[in-house]
């Protein structure tokens, strides 16, 4: 279940009952994935994690992700990238032994015309 609760800001904003907000992924063929999070820098980094990893983080390529945030007219705009890593040492044994790592730099928001 959902809820409307109004921002700082005044505007007006759905969250589930657990605190989380729904973030729709703006693609060419239209908002398949959805991703939540306490904040959309939360759900971008989850979103940049099923980008294609590079060897490094300084070789990734970096990628425009466009979260539209559900109940609202906001889209958030983030530069996304992702890169493998080795796991730590101390890592759970269920955790395999390379990983993805991933990281986001917001660009700015938009609004989308009614």
């Amino acid at each position: 279940m959902s809820y409307h609760v109004l921002t700082p800001h005044g505007e007006k904003t759905m969250v589930r009952e657990d605190g989380k907000r729904n973030f729709a992924l703006r693609e060419a063929n239209g908002e398949e994935s959805v991703f939540s999070g306490n904040t959309p820098r939360q759900a971008a980094l989850k979103a940049a994690r099923r980008l294609t990893p590079a060897d490094s983080e300084s070789a990734a390529d970096r990628t425009d992700l466009r979260l539209r945030e559900k109940g609202t007219d906001k889209v958030h705009i983030y530069e996304g990238w992702a890169w493998e890593e080795e796991a730590p040492d101390n890592k759970p044994d269920w955790m395999p032994g390379v990983i993805t790592e991933a990281n986001v730099s917001k660009q700015g928001i938009e609004h989308l015309e009614e």
